[in-house]
């Protein structure tokens, strides 16, 4: 047998076939969503999680759970490349991920050939950092507000090829973009080589004006790298359009994929200065597959991406964002009339999503944490860096008006 004769039994051909594989001792439960003009739209969204009943559940931006439909397909995936074995490793696992990784870039308006599949940002970016053609005496220019694993890697950088990182602190609450791209210009000079950027910052929820800074960078010569963890699938923008150099994203955030799964992209001229993170010979220096050799890896995880992308779709990317705004806007209403209590997000709509942090001033934000579980069981995260002093608050599509009530109250009954 052929490997394509293999391919249509196996039913892997095209990724259409695993979604056919009927579920062994399982209802079959998980569904796309249905019709987004009923009125009960977003409780049907909600009742194809499985959510806990014991806390509200107001962290997704580590991890957004999977509605039940990517999980059924992600628990079929497991269960058919581990009937097949080595057979299936050895045969179709490279080209069913170069698929999946087309249809990951069409997503994100990128060609094909640009974009490789990662197990998260931090591989993703660091792969830039660590592998980036430094000499001694470059800079780099990027965020104190930025994730600290691409921070740490900078550093790491710096004491191996004695690179210069310089750090700018971007404001909470800006009047405008210019305010934003004038700190990174500031920051550069005739040395400047890489200049990181957050799309949207991690521990505030702030939006950042990308496109602008990556014009204003490149037209001086400076590579601009994105850190997009938090803005795929969650807003609308195209990668294309942003006019940067590098881009990287974790996909089991907001595209709700299983853990363990992010893409890279970059330019194509980039890729054959990039030094992969581990040794790959006999591959052309302009294929970025040469950068994506991490040794046997869980292939179900990939293939659960085009099933992710199938519920975004059907789910509708607009009627999504708009969720999360309305779900942000609900909760900021109501704690914008609380004496106590401060909001470390913008108020601009073009400068926030669904994410939003709120701090108690006079109380630590690992207090306040712990009272909202503690005594009103609802989960949120701690921030308390580089002037955030908060919790992040991060609703996903199964959480509700009500709920967001329901913190709102907390908050205002938690003083300091």
């Amino acid at each position: 047998m052929n490997k394509r004769e293999f391919l249509k039994k196996a039913g892997l051909l095209g990724l259409a076939g695993l979604s056919q594989i009927p579920l062994s001792g399982k209802t079959g439960r998980g569904k796309l969503p249905g019709d987004p003009d009923s009125p009960d739209f977003w409780q049907e969204i909600r009742n194809g999680y499985d959510l806990p009943d014991d806390f509200v559940n107001l962290e997704n931006g580590y991890y957004c759970v999977q509605p039940r439909y990517i999980r059924e397909k992600y628990e079929q995936h497991i269960r058919e490349v581990n009937r097949l074995g080595a057979r299936y490793m050895r045969t179709v696992q490279f080209e069913n991920k170069k698929a999946v990784a087309a249809k990951l870039a069409a997503a994100a308006g990128v060609p094909a050939d640009e974009l490789i599949i990662t197990r998260n940002t931090t591989e993703a970016l660091d792969m830039v950092i660590a592998g980036f053609p430094w000499r001694k005496g470059d800079e780099a220019v990027m965020a104190v507000h930025d994730y600290g694993a691409m921070l740490d890697m900078f550093k790491q950088v710096a004491r191996r090829h004695g690179i210069v990182n310089r750090m700018v602190t971007v404001p909470l609450h800006p009047k405008t973009d210019e305010e934003i791209v004038d700190v990174y210009a500031r920051a550069i000079t005739k040395r400047t080589k890489l200049l990181m950027v957050s799309h949207m910052i991690n521990i505030t929820g702030q939006i950042l004006p990308v496109r602008k800074i990556a014009d204003m960078a490149r037209s001086r010569g400076v590579q601009v790298m994105v850190d997009g963890a938090h803005a795929f699938a969650h807003f609308r923008f195209s990668v294309a359009d942003l006019n940067c150099d590098y881009y990287a994203c974790s996909l089991h955030k907001w595209l709700s994929t299983p853990l363990g799964a992010g893409f890279l992209w970059m330019r194509k001229e980039h890729i054959p200065k990039i030094w992969p993170l581990f040794g790959e010979e006999g591959i052309a220096p302009d294929n970025i597959a040469r950068l994506n050799h991490t040794g046997t890896h869980p292939p179900h995880t990939d293939l659960a991406i085009a099933d992710a992308l199938d519920y975004y779709k059907q789910m509708g990317a607009e009627r999504k964002e708009n969720r999360l705004r309305a779900l942000h806007g609900r909760l900021r209403s109501q704690v914008e009339m609380i004496n106590h209590a401060k909001i470390n997000t913008p108020a601009d709509l073009s400068r926030h999503c669904a994410i939003i942090n709120i701090g108690i001033p006079g109380m630590a934000p690992s207090l306040m944490a712990q009272r909202l579980f503690d005594e009103f069981k609802i989960y949120t995260v701690a921030i308390d860096n580089n002037g955030v002093q908060g919790c992040r608050i991060t609703p996903n599509v199964f959480n509700t008006f009500e709920e967001m009530d329901r913190l709102a109250a907390a908050i205002g009954k938690i003083h300091p």
